[in-house]
C-alpha cells in the first residue's frame, strides 16, 4: 500500500497527540531527500523523519538513524536558522491530500512570537519540503520549482505559497458515494478500485482493494457502496482503532494494508513505528541492492576487458601455431634453390620430404627472389617462436587475473551487507595500488603488519560434530583464515576449480571421521558457485600443504598432498 492520504491522516493523528507543544532542538539532513527534526516534548526526545524520496515519501517518527554528513547542506542550515528552539503549535492535513502543515512558534529579531510553517508535500516525484512565514511567503524549499505550462506553481523564495490543486474530488465533502458511482454499477470488483482512486483524492489502489475485501464486496451495487463508505468513514473517524497488516511476497515483507479493528489496543505510536520499520527495511534493502549492482557492474567491466584480452591472446597463439609451417616453407625453398629458375612468381610447388615427397604449394612474394622469400619465412618462424613464450606467459597471467575477478564476483553476489561489499571493493583497490606503486619491501611489511593489527575478521563459524569449522566471506578473510588463524595440522577444504570460500576445520590434533568430512565438504559447496549443483568435487588437505605464491592475489593459493571427495550441498 502506498503512503496515501488515509495513511497520512492516521500518522498525523498520532503526531498531533504527542508533538504539539514540543520544542525543536535539533535538525539534520542525512541526504538530499530527508530532513530529521529533533523534538523535545513532554520530557521525551523524538525524531521526526520527513522523506521526500519519490518511492519512499513519508512523515513519521523514527528510531532508525542515518549517518549525517560532516558539513550540513544549505537547506538544513536554513531550517536551523529559522526553526531551532521553535515550539510546535499545530499539525494538520488538508482533507485527504498528502499534505501536512506543521506550525512552529518562533521568536523574531524584535523578540516577538512569529509563526512559521513547514509544509510537507508527499506526492511521489513531486514531493517537497517548504518553509513559509506567517504571510504565506516562501522562505525556501528543498526543491525549487518553476512554473511551466503543466505546472502552475512557483516554489521559489519570496514567492507566495499556494497549495497544489487536484481535479479529483474531496472525499470528506461527499455525503453519498452512490451518487458519484451510480452510473458505474456495471463495473467488476476488479475494475472499480482504479475508478475510485482516480475519483477521490488521497486513496491508493491497494487501499481500495483491501477495503473491498474487508467488506466482503464482490459486486458493485448501491448497498455495497454504502457499506464501503461506512467502512472508510469509520477508518477516518476512529484513528485509534487502526492497525497494519503485513503483506509478504516470496517470504519477504513487500507491502502493508491499513485496517480497522474493533476495540483494539495498540501501543503508543504503533502506526509510526510500523511505518518507520517498514520503510527503513525497504530503503536498507534498496540501498544494498543498488550498492551490490554498482559493484557488480564495476567488476564486470574489468571481467569484460580481461575476456577481450584473453580472446586477443588466443588469436595470437593461433598465429603462433603456424610457426612450424613457415619454418618448413623456408627449408623447402632453401633446399631447392638450385631448381628454381623462375625467380619472380606468386607460388611454387615443391616436394615435401617430411610427407612422402607429396607436393606442397608455397606462396611467394614475386617481387622478391626465392632466397629472400625463404629468409622472410625463417624470420617469421623465429618471431612467432619467441612470441609463443611471451604470449603463453600473458595467457597464464590473464587467466589468473580472470580467476581472481570471478572470485570477486562470487563474493559480491554472496555478500549480505553494504559493509561486506565495501571490504571487497577495498581489497580490489588495494591490489591495484600495490600493482601500480612499487613500495619497498620494508614499507610493504610495515603496512601489511599495520593492516593486520587494524583489521578485525569475523569468518562464519559452525560447530559440526563438536569440531569448530570456519568459512571465509571474502578473499582477504580467506587468506587470514588459512595463513594466520589456522594451524598447520588443521584441515583446509575448497571446491575443486570452482569459486568459493576457504573452509577450515580446527582438528585440535584429532582424527576427522568420513561422515564429519562430508558434512564440512557440503559446507564448502554451500559457500561456492556450485551450491545448487550435484556431485561437486571438493579438495581437502592439511593447512601446511596450502601455499601462496609471490605476488598472488588475495585468496589465490596452490596446494599439494590433497584428496578429493564429491558431495551435494544441503541447499
Amino acid at each position: 500500500m502506498a503512503f496515501d492520504g488515509i495513511v497520512t491522516q492516521a500518522i498525523t493523528h498520532e503526531l498531533k497527540n504527542y508533538l504539539i507543544g514540543g520544542k525543536i532542538d535539533k535538525i539534520h539532513q542525512p541526504d538530499k531527500n530527508t530532513i530529521v527534526l529533533g523534538i523535545y516534548s513532554n520530557s521525551v526526545h523524538y525524531a521526526l523523519n520527513i522523506c521526500i524520496d519519490a518511492h519512499n515519501c513519508r512523515i513519521n517518527l523514527t528510531t532508525n538513524s542515518k549517518p549525517n554528513p560532516l558539513v550540513a547542506q544549505n537547506f538544513c542550515m536554513l531550517l536551523r536558522k529559522h526553526l531551532i528552539s521553535g515550539k510546535i503549535s499545530n499539525i494538520e492535513m488538508y482533507g485527504l491530500e498528502r499534505l501536512v502543515k506543521i506550525d512552529i512558534e518562533t521568536i523574531n529579531d524584535f523578540n516577538e512570537i512569529e509563526i512559521k510553517s513547514l509544509i510537507i508535500e508527499l506526492m511521489g516525484k513531486h514531493s517537497n519540503i517548504i518553509l513559509i512565514n506567517n504571510k504565506n511567503i516562501i522562505i525556501d524549499a528543498s526543491r525549487h520549482i518553476y512554473a511551466t505550462d503543466t505546472i502552475y506553481r512557483n516554489i521559489l523564495p519570496s514567492r507566495t505559497y499556494s497549495f497544489p490543486t487536484s481535479e479529483k474530488l474531496d472525499y470528506t465533502k461527499i455525503s453519498d458515494i452512490y451518487s458519484i458511482f451510480q452510473d458505474n454499477l456495471n463495473l467488476s470488483v476488479e475494475e472499480f478500485p482504479k475508478l475510485f482512486a482516480n475519483t477521490f483524492t488521497g486513496f491508493s489502489l491497494s487501499f481500495v482493494k483491501s477495503s473491498l475485501e474487508k467488506c466482503n464486496i464482490t459486486t458493485i451495487n448501491k448497498e455495497n457502496l454504502l457499506e464501503l463508505q461506512k467502512y472508510i468513514n469509520n477508518i477516518l473517524t476512529f484513528p485509534n482503532n487502526l492497525y497494519f497488516t503485513e503483506v509478504y511476497k516470496n517470504n519477504k515483507l513487500s507491502d502493508f494494508t491499513l485496517n480497522l479493528g474493533n476495540d483494539i489496543t495498540v501501543e503508543k505510536f504503533y502506526l509510526n513505528k510500523f511505518i518507520d520499520n517498514f520503510y527503513f527495511s525497504r530503503e536498507t534493502e534498496e540501498t544494498f541492492n543498488n550498492y551490490k549492482n554498482n559493484a557488480l557492474k564495476l567488476v564486470a567491466d574489468s571481467q569484460k576487458k580481461l575476456l577481450n584480452r584473453l580472446n586477443s591472446i588466443n588469436n595470437k597463439l593461433k598465429d603462433c601455431e603456424e610457426r612450424d609451417k613457415y619454418r618448413l616453407y623456408g627449408e623447402l625453398i632453401t633446399s631447392n634453390l638450385y631448381k628454381l629458375t623462375n625467380t619472380h612468381t606468386d607460388y611454387i610447388e615443391l616436394e615435401n620430404y617430411y610427407d612422402n615427397n607429396n607436393l606442397i604449394k608455397i606462396p611467394l612474394e614475386k617481387k622478391y627472389s626465392p632466397n629472400i622469400n625463404a629468409k622472410h619465412y625463417f624470420k617469421k618462424y623465429n618471431k612467432l617462436k619467441n612470441a609463443l613464450q611471451i604470449v603463453s606467459l600473458q595467457k597464464s597471467e590473464t587467466e589468473t587475473e580472470l580467476n581472481y575477478i570471478e572470485s570477486i564476483i562470487y563474493e559480491i553476489e554472496s555478500a549480505s551487507s553494504v559493509t561486506e561489499i565495501q571490504e571487497i571493493l577495498d581489497e580490489i583497490s588495494e591490489n591495484l595500488i600495490i600493482k601500480k606503486k612499487q613500495h619497498s619491501k620494508k614499507q610493504n611489511a610495515k603496512t601489511s603488519k599495520k593492516k593486520k593489527l587494524e583489521k578485525q575478521y569475523s569468518p562464519l563459524h559452525f560447530n559440526i560434530d563438536n569440531f569448530d569449522v570456519y568459512v571465509g566471506k571474502n578473499n582477504k578473510e580467506n587468506d587470514w583464515l588459512t595463513f594466520t588463524f589456522a594451524n598447520k595440522n588443521d584441515l583446509w577444504l575448497h571446491t575443486k576449480d570452482i569459486q568459493g570460500s576457504h573452509v577450515i576445520i580446527k582438528t585440535l590434533g584429532l582424527n576427522i571421521s568420513d561422515d564429519t568430512l562430508v558434512k564440512c565438504a557440503k559446507l564448502a559447496v554451500e559457500h561456492s558457485k556450485a551450491k545448487f549443483s550435484s556431485n561437486v568435487p571438493v579438495d581437502y588437505c592439511k593447512v601446511q600443504y596450502v601455499k601462496k605464491t609471490n605476488g598472488a592475489k588475495p585468496g589465490m593459493v596452490i596446494f599439494t598432498n590433497n584428496k578429493t571427495i564429491s558431495v551435494t550441498s544441503c541447499q
